[in-house]
């Protein structure tokens, strides 16, 4: 095909399990230990906000302790070159993206580094631990959350990133497990769009069928190798 001059590239876990950070899913994953109905869903906040805040305060913390690896450099050297509409979507809530150079970012499942007031609505940048009963600084209501989008919540910005998969001439997943909805549709719908799609991830997904072609392997090597040939003269 031509060179595509609107491009979408999904993320997800595999992109930042080689900085050390685990993955959803699987032996040693995130929510080894706790059941995701006791740390990532509205009711487990409601019944018991002292070990949710705890559990997203020990993820908190954990970033300082990892750096971008070569997938996210090469991520955010092609968006500096890339001359035509370009969008990273993440369903990842850490921060290497931007940390390596990323800049048109936008986080569908919220962000580590984000307090969310659930009565007013109001965001904030929040470094440090967020202790239950914490006052918003926009209404005073003591309901700030971390910034996450729990299970049953609806993702964020997605008309926006609807209207940029409607536009993409090239759809890019990178380190998604293709099971968990609704970004494990998005390659369907950038196809139905006329976009081409690829997968790059360390072993097939779920949704690989649905991918006009797949390349395998640690994203800290396929990642680069692609971002090289696109780059190529």
């Amino acid at each position: 095909m031509a060179q595509p001059r609107s491009l979408v590239i999904l993320t997800g876990a595999g992109i930042s399990a080689e900085s050390g950070l685990a993955t959803f899913r699987g032996p040693g994953g995130l929510w080894e230990g706790h059941r995701v109905e006791d740390v990532c869903t509205p009711g487990a906040l409601a019944r018991d906000p002292a070990l949710v805040h705890r559990f997203y305060d020990l993820r908190r913390a954990a970033l300082a302790g990892v750096a971008p690896n070569d997938a996210h450099a090469a991520l955010a050297r092609l968006e500096r070159a890339w001359a035509g509409d370009f969008l990273i979507v993440t369903q990842n809530v850490d921060d290497l993206h931007e940390r390596a150079g990323s800049r048109r970012v936008l986080h569908m499942h919220g962000e580590l580094l984000s307090a969310l007031c659930a009565a007013c609505g109001h965001r904030l940048t929040w470094q440090g631990s967020l202790a239950p009963g914490t006052a918003c600084p926009s209404c005073g209501s003591p309901r700030l959350r971390p910034d996450i989008v729990f299970f049953g919540e609806m993702p964020y910005a997605m008309e926006r990133i609807e209207a940029a998969l409607s536009r993409a001439d090239l759809f890019v997943s990178i380190g998604t497990s293709g099971a968990v909805y609704p970004a494990a549709g998005f390659v369907r719908m950038a196809g139905a769009f006329g976009a081409a799609t690829l997968e790059l991830n360390l072993e097939p997904s779920a949704g690989s069928d649905w991918f006009d072609a797949c390349r395998h392997g640690p994203a800290s090597v396929v990642v680069p190798d692609w971002v090289n040939e696109m780059l190529a003269p």
